[in-house]
This record gives C-alpha cells, structure tokens and sequence, in this order.
C-alpha cells in the first residue's frame, strides 16, 4: 500500500500511535477479506461489503495522514 511512501509509512508506524493503530487495522480487515475469499472464513456478502468498505475508509484516512506528514 503507497509504495511511494514506504519511508514515511515506516517514520510514521514508529512515532505515531494512532497511524500504527489505522495501519494495522486496515492490514488485519485485509487479511480477513482475503480469508473470506480463500474459503477460510465465511461472511455473508453483506459483512462483505461492510468489511471492504471499513477497508476503504481506512486507506484514505491514512492516504491523508501521509499527504500531510510529507507536507509537513
């Protein structure tokens, strides 16, 4: 996720508690798609579509944080 920020990302997962803790969740909701997709776990598509959407809100919020660490 955001190869172009892989330093940042890293600066950030150690001198931010609340970007670490958005990281890994979004990390752990992925893993639980692709479980849910390889037939290891099973949702119902409405817990589906819950999880890629939480998945999503993550993702920009962290894509924000970033714009403005680098900003910064």
């Amino acid at each position: 996720m955001f190869p172009e920020y892989r330093d940042l990302i890293t600066k950030l997962k150690h001198a931010d508690f609340h970007f670490t803790h958005l990281f890994d969740k979004h990390n752990e909701i992925d893993q639980q798609i692709k479980n849910i997709e390889a037939n290891i776990a099973i949702a119902s598509q409405e817990e589906i579509e819950r999880l890629k959407k939480e998945k999503l809100h993550l993702k920009d919020e962290i894509y924000a944080i970033l714009v403005k660490a680098k900003e910064a």
